[in-house]
């Protein structure tokens, strides 16, 4: 739901109110009680809500980053697999 900010021609007071865009625009002022409320244009606010976003979100398969092996990467899994491990003797 959109944040809308309101100023009251009357007294001055101005407020934010969380309402749905379907929602009329409120009219009377909660500090004076007169009908003077008027909405003003802002900067656009928003929340976040959930664990966040992050770059690998939407992509899939090879265009999600990190998950693709660079070729010196694989050389060296390569390497590790061929070379025997220490300590141990080939008969």
């Amino acid at each position: 739901m959109p944040i809308y900010e309101y100023q009251c021609k009357e007294c001055g007071h101005r407020l934010e109110a969380l309402q749905k865009i379907s929602d009329g625009p409120l009219k009377e002022c909660p500090q004076c009680q007169k009908e003077a409320l008027s909405k003003l244009v802002s900067a656009s606010s928003f929340r976040l809500k959930g664990g966040g976003w992050y770059e690998t979100d939407f992509k899939t398969g090879a265009k999600r980053h990190g998950t693709q092996d660079t070729p010196a990467a694989a050389d060296k899994k390569a390497d590790k697999a061929s070379t025997p491990a220490a300590g141990s003797t080939s008969a």
